[in-house]
């Protein structure tokens, strides 16, 4: 049996996580989701992963829940049911409080759980001919947990929409409403999504994570307190390693001078 979930390491500092059950379009059931906990440990465990690039196999992102696993536990205690939606709760706060940025990579579908997992990314890239969609509706079910992000992100009247529509939109619409960064040719697609965040990997990797904390603790704080918080952001950011080199480096080339190798 091969595993839903593989994770690699490249020299570009790439972890690589990548959905692996395009039988089933890569749909969430109780093991992908473990094994993408699992994933997203190792990488931030890994020294050397400085960013985590999230993509997947076969013709889509991913389809979203399994359906026949929610089939089956409809009839379970509401105790029971409410244990089994913490799973994916849990990735979404992992996902959240990982000191590296993860980068989606979306190809074909991303729907219900799966444009929630997408959601869930820091920085989301699509392919031209991917789609996302919220169809939860249509069965009489609930996009409950993306919600909390959905409306951070493209605002009450278009999540709400989202929600309670279900209609797919494609890579461009989601480009606009602010829920992906960048869409790239499908031909080209992989590649470019690489390079992505390679190139992302290669900033300070504390000014990253600092970078991310702060991002995510303004969600809960006041103007005055997120000012004050920054402040003290800015102080920690000045006493790290890679800002002393490079501060060095920028002054070096400004007096004209070739920095030490480090």
């Amino acid at each position: 049996m091969t595993r839903p979930v593989r994770f690699e390491v490249g020299d570009d500092g790439v972890g690589l996580v990548t959905l692996a059950r395009p039988e089933k379009r890569n749909a969430l059931d109780p093991a992908t989701i473990e094994g993408l906990s699992a994933a997203l440990a190792v990488a931030e465990a890994d020294p050397r992963v400085r960013v985590v690039l999230l993509a997947a196999e076969g013709k889509d992102f991913c389809a979203g829940a399994d359906l026949a696993h929610i089939e089956a536990t409809v009839d379970d205690p509401r105790d029971a049911l409410v244990e089994d939606a913490r799973r994916m709760a849990a990735i979404f706060l992992r996902m959240r409080r990982l000191p590296k940025p993860i980068v989606a990579a979306v190809h074909g579908s991303a729907l219900a759980g799966g444009a929630g997992l997408a959601t869930a990314c820091d920085l989301v890239l699509a392919s031209e001919d991917a789609r996302f969609g919220y169809p939860e509706i249509h069965i009489g079910f609930v996009p409950a947990m993306v919600m909390t992000m959905l409306v951070r992100i493209v605002g009450q009247k278009q999540a709400f929409e989202l929600a309670t529509r279900g209609e797919p939109i494609g890579a461009e619409r989601a480009r606009d409403l602010g829920l992906v960064n960048c869409v790239y040719s499908r031909h080209t697609f992989p590649e470019d999504s690489r390079s992505y965040a390679a190139e992302l990997a290669t900033r300070s990797p504390t000014a990253l994570a600092l970078t991310k904390e702060l991002f995510y603790e303004l969600d809960d704080l006041s103007f005055a307190d997120g000012l004050e918080r920054g402040a003290e952001v800015n102080a920690d950011a000045r006493t790290t390693d890679d800002c002393r080199a490079g501060l060095r480096a920028i002054l070096a080339r400004r007096r004209g001078e070739v920095p030490a190798a480090e």
